[in-house]
């Protein structure tokens, strides 16, 4: 097996970074034929394409994101090298972690946990929607998104969801609001309560059960970020229902406490990877204690 040529992985991190192929040749004082050319006897030497067409858009291929990720690597040192003679580049990983916007940062911390302070690791953090953190994903821009429901699967973009805990919902309020014993019932008449909004699992598990306990609770505020729903307990606005992990530090300091748990309700997270041919290894470890769902 031959070396690899790097004026070729160059053309190529050009044209990945440029995301145009006549931009890139024109900034290069190319023609466009001449770095295609150069591009191809990359993949030729590589053994996969870098690049796939979609419409008039180039788009990395999985193998191109690899080969950008150790290309960006390997000029970054070159730099360095340059900068400086008495200093050698490290070599980094890339962890590219998306999370819904309204997931438990205390869940978030708890997953990244392993990696953290890691000084051989580029940790970047995205959060969005579910729709644009998938999307992410599919496009190889990110190696793992963390949610709280399984997503849809299919032949053409398998994805891969690893249930990771399911914590038990319960209410979650002031010391002043949970003193003393009362029924669920009876707790749930005399407090208002602060609710996820309809789309939300625990919600549809909460509606269910105050109808079979017979109870029309007032709704003081309908949430869709868990850091809200924590703020407006902290201010006594109403009992929260929400996993304690969210508040979990507010527990322990004695500014909010646990009460009723609500039975059979359960917050699920989820990390969604991609069913890859490349792996991102620093993702496997995060995930290899959980159990793993091919969803449907």
């Amino acid at each position: 097996m031959g070396n690899l040529n790097y004026n070729h992985l160059r053309y190529f991190w050009a044209v990945a970074h440029d995301g145009n192929l006549t931009r890139t040749a024109e900034r290069l004082n190319l023609t466009q034929s001449a770095l295609s050319v150069q591009i191809r006897k990359l993949e030729q030497r590589l053994g996969h394409p870098m690049f796939e067409r979609r419409g008039r858009q180039l788009h990395l291929t999985e193998a191109g994101r690899i080969v950008l990720d150790h290309a960006d690597a390997i000029f970054a040192t070159g730099e360095e090298l340059l900068g400086t003679l008495r200093e050698a580049g490290t070599a980094r990983q890339a962890l590219r972690v998306g999370s819904l916007a309204t997931l438990s940062r205390n869940f978030q911390m708890e997953f990244l946990r392993p990696v953290l302070g890691r000084t051989d690791i580029d940790l970047i953090l995205r959060s969005g929607s579910v729709a644009e953190l998938l999307r992410a994903l599919e496009a190889l821009n990110l190696d793992v998104v963390l949610i709280n429901q399984a997503p849809a699967s299919d032949a053409v973009t398998p994805l891969v969801a690893h249930r990771l805990a399911a914590h038990a919902v319960s209410l979650v309020g002031t010391p002043d609001r949970l003193r003393g014993s009362a029924s669920l019932a009876d707790r749930l008449r005399a407090h208002p309560v602060i609710l996820p909004t309809l789309d939300n699992s625990v919600r549809t598990g909460f509606d269910a059960l105050v109808d079979s306990l017979g109870v029309r609770p007032q709704i003081v505020a309908e949430v869709e970020d868990m850091a809200m729903m924590r703020l407006l307990a902290r201010e006594d606005v109403g009992l929260a229902v929400l996993p304690p992990i969210v508040v979990k530090d507010e527990i322990v300091g004695g500014v909010l406490v646990e009460g009723d748990p609500l039975p059979g309700i359960a917050e699920t997270f989820y990390a969604v990877t991609m069913a890859r041919r490349f792996p991102n290894p620093l993702v496997r470890r995060l995930v290899q204690p959980a159990h793993s769902l091919e969803t449907a």
